[in-house]
């Protein structure tokens, strides 16, 4: 058969258009520098010498490729927080999960694939603690021709809520690995990097947002703490929720906020006060306050444009009380998906796969008593009963080449014992959990539905989750143990919030539900270390 040339021409047009498109591509260099905060100067790990690290835009839909240089002295990878990576989890980034880490010295080209996400999520470090420096902002704007479902804002502006240590975060990781004991509290909260004026040596840093009276502006908020859940407010102004985790939500007005670690939250901000500054603030919400956090409050300023004697101190933000679990369930419970006609829901309503999933402390016993934690032991976080320990070839390249000994399959989907999960003192041989590397597998295209249960198994907490390559909807929430008969009458299943990370509340329950359309494994993370590492476990699905 004869082909002429234009002929060849056409097809390989058409060959590139689908299989040669050029991607953004970004260039992050992992490297140490010195940064200078609450008056002394220590050697930070960041991108591009960043803190936070570069932000990454990009339309719905598109692809980009980072290129990742390990100039550092540790063991890196980078994840990206919330995109799901439709049928490509080779660039996710958990260590030992879905790649092995980039070594010092060594190079990884990520391939980074949007799809349904619109709105703002984050980057960060997925090994050990460094994400602690390690991290910036993803903005997804609609695609090109679409507009967002509110009136288009004078200016964006992401807003990180972060953490600080005066000491070096990988000492602090290595101590409470070695002891068992919890991390050492941060010395401070950040607001883009910056504690703010109540903390020593911080005020001329203090990040400074500038509004013109009547203007509305988007703020991108994210919160890149390590393990603390946020209340987060700006003095004399409400602000109007309009999207989380990257998925539009139906607009409501609050004066605060609750943001899970992981989470993100848009908001609009109408500058329609009088002329002043005002300060933004954040502070930890915790539903554990027996032990040590971090009860300091980092501040910005919005300083409204003009000719004024602004307020000196500028006015305070209204905030919950730290344990203010009412305020916190409250504000998480008001989300709802937007859920119209151009940005439509699909919530499962039959289910194939069910699960029950209790979250718990827990407590291994160390010879003389001899760790950190409660009478000795040695904390720990379980997913009904079982910690995740982590192999040493990484899981996804175990699946995907049949290397046999690396995980075992038949993760369980309910707890190996039922009782009082919330009672005020529970015995203590459900302190002890089992040790695993077990995965659960999901039949392609299955519907699922998981039960999240809080214990106050050694001491009950609030437990936010997240999800790798899903967004899930939370169809129902409640204080107390799970009720199989009465709750799920309750559930919300015409406008749930479509999330990539939510909290269980201290002592409560989350459902979620889901459709396994995103073949091969996925990292499921119990996001909070404090009062155990984390309990994690994986999700494998079968193409």
């Amino acid at each position: 058969m004869r082909v002429s040339t234009s002929q060849f021409l056409v097809f390989l047009l058409f060959f590139c258009v689908y299989h040669c498109q050029a991607h953004t591509r970004y260039k992050f260099v992992v490297k140490e520098v010195p940064y200078t905060r609450l008056c002394s100067t220590k050697n930070i790990l960041t991108v591009n010498g960043q803190y936070p690290g570069p932000p990454i835009y990009v339309h719905r839909g598109e692809t980009i490729i980072v290129d990742v240089y390990n100039q550092g002295s540790y063991n890196i990878t980078l994840h990206w927080h919330g995109v799901k990576q439709p049928r490509y989890p080779w660039s996710d980034g958990p260590e030992y999960i879905t790649q092995c880490p980039i070594q010092p010295g060594g190079k990884f080209s990520q391939k980074v694939i949007f799809s349904t996400e619109e709105g703002t999520l984050w980057w960060h470090a997925h090994s050990e603690w460094s994400r602690a420096t390690v991290h910036g902002p993803i903005i997804i704007y609609p695609k090109n021709g679409s507009a967002y479902p509110f009136p288009k804002p004078a200016a964006e502006v992401p807003i990180v809520l972060g953490e600080w240590w005066k000491q070096d975060i990988q000492k602090i990781y290595d101590a409470f690995v070695s002891n068992g004991g919890d991390p050492n509290i941060s010395d401070a909260y950040t607001i883009n990097s910056q504690p703010g004026d109540l903390y020593p040596c911080s005020k001329p840093g203090t990040f400074k947002l500038q509004v013109e009276k009547g203007l509305t502006y988007l703020l991108r908020i994210i919160n890149a703490g390590m393990q603390d859940m946020l209340f987060f407010s700006i003095a004399n102004h409400n602000v109007t929720v309009v999207a989380s985790d990257a998925s539009y939500v139906k607009p409501f007005s609050s004066s605060y906020l609750t943001i899970s670690p992981g989470q993100t939250i848009d908001v609009l901000l109408n500058a329609n006060q009088s002329p002043n500054h005002y300060y933004m603030a954040a502070r930890v919400y915790t539903g554990l306050t027996s032990v040590s956090f971090d009860n300091t409050t980092t501040t910005a300023i919005v300083e409204y444009s003009g000719n004024y004697t602004p307020s000196s101190p500028p006015l305070f933000p209204y905030l919950p009380y730290y344990n203010d679990t009412q305020a916190s369930v409250h504000f998480t419970g008001s989300l709802r998906s937007l859920a119209d006609e151009d940005h439509p829901i699909d919530v499962p309503k039959e289910i194939n796969s069910s699960m029950f999933y209790t979250f718990s402390v827990n407590a291994f016993l160390c010879p003389n008593n001899s760790c950190a934690g409660p009478n000795g032991t040695r904390l720990a976080a379980s997913i009904n009963n079982l910690t995740f320990v982590n192999p040493t070839i990484d899981i996804l390249q175990a699946y995907y080449y049949h290397i046999n000994g690396v995980f075992e399959t038949g993760f369980p989907d309910i707890p190996p014992l039922f009782f009082n999960f919330t009672a005020e003192y529970l015995p203590l041989y459900l302190e002890a959990s089992k040790r695993a590397t077990k995965v659960k597998v999901l039949d392609y295209n299955s519907t699922v539905e998981i039960v999240f249960q809080g214990t106050n198994v050694v001491a009950g907490s609030d437990h936010p989750i997240h999800l790798h390559g899903f967004s899930f909807y939370v169809v129902g929430w409640g204080l107390g143990n799970f009720d199989k008969d009465k709750d799920p009458l309750k559930y919300n299943l015409v406008d749930p919030p479509l999330q990539n990370t939510i909290a269980i509340p201290v002592n409560g329950w989350t459902t979620i539900r889901f459709k396994a359309n995103n073949p091969v494994s996925w990292f499921k993370q119990l996001y909070r270390p404090r009062r155990g590492r984390c309990g994690n476990h994986l999700l494998l699905q079968r193409a």
